[in-house]
């Protein structure tokens, strides 16, 4: 009888062990994530990643969008936004991406778009017991398929989710109120002076052109491509949008433009129609593409146009 007592001592004990979270009989919760990146290669990591370098200037305006700026260690030099970036120490990226600078900041993970690195890089990396996951994005859904990638490496899968989500509300009022059509765009996402470059079809540009009933003159060339003054001035865009940066010295990019020899019969110079959206929220696959589409909307149909 007294044995059967401490049985059944033993075993209450046991339930409110189990009750209050003191006991776990299947062991730690398993906090391994396995992803596959924009490059098809599947990475596994132990936990989500605390600590990384971001070397694509879309990539650390996402981490930052989805909460997880903090675990950012080192950036590539072209990472500008938000401002708060600028204080993470910069790694060399590209082609001259420097393997011992990113190593030495001890990192999980590495961010990069492959079509910038080498594989010998990545291989470097991935020997320093580093992983890599690659982000590319040309079109919109690459950008959701980006924020989602990042989100699950850092274990935000639920912030990630509402990043997207925000930017599908604001393509989806855009698209709700959209031209007809009628109206012309030209994305010059290179200025003259470095010889003129376009967004064509297959871009994230195209598509915020279509999205709000706007033709790109460009629609007929693929991604980004170069294109001629001559071109331009036939095409004879509604509306220019222009990436340039301003730094406070002579003619601003809208200035410069509307002073170019032989287009001051296109309609968008006549009109003064340029937006210059010079902080990358246009030319940029990150979340921001939805701020840069809201202001290219406005400045189209603003005026009740």
């Amino acid at each position: 009888m007294k044995h059967l007592k401490h049985i059944s001592l033993l075993l209450a004990m046991l339930m409110l062990l189990t009750f209050f979270g003191c006991a776990n009989p299947s062991g730690p919760a398993d906090a391994s994530i396995t992803v596959t990146d924009m490059k098809g290669r599947e990475i596994s990591l132990a936990e989500p990643a605390t600590k990384v370098v971001a070397l694509a200037a879309s990539d650390c305006e996402i981490l930052y969008a989805i909460g997880a700026g903090d675990a950012l260690v080192g950036r590539g030099e072209y990472c500008d936004y938000p401002a708060e970036v600028l204080d993470v120490a910069t790694v060399q990226s590209g082609s001259e991406t420097n393997i011992e600078q990113i190593i030495a900041l001890e990192p999980q993970v590495v961010f990069m778009n492959i079509m910038d690195q080498t594989t010998e890089q990545v291989s470097a990396l991935e020997n320093a017991g580093i992983a890599v996951v690659a982000t590319e994005s040309t079109d919109i859904a690459g950008v959701y398929e980006a924020i989602t990638l990042i989100g699950a490496v850092m274990g935000r899968t639920a912030e990630a989710e509402t990043v997207v989500n925000g930017m599908k509300a604001t393509f989806d009022e855009i698209s709700a109120n959209a031209g007809d059509g009628s109206k012309t765009v030209y994305f010059e996402v290179s200025p003259l002076q470095w010889g003129l470059w376009s967004a064509g079809v297959g871009s994230f540009m195209n598509e915020i052109a279509q999205m709000m009933g706007l033709t790109n003159i460009f629609a007929d060339i693929d991604g980004w491509a170069e294109v001629s003054e001559e071109q331009v001035i036939a095409r004879d865009p509604d509306y220019i949008v222009t990436i340039s940066m301003y730094y406070g010295e002579g003619p601003t990019p809208i200035e410069e433009i509307m002073a170019r020899p032989g287009w001051e019969n296109i309609t968008a110079v006549k009109n003064g129609a340029i937006l210059n959206l010079q902080n990358n929220e246009l030319s940029r696959p990150a979340p921001r593409l939805a701020d840069g589409a809201m202001a290219l909307y406005e400045f189209v149909f603003g005026s009740g146009e």
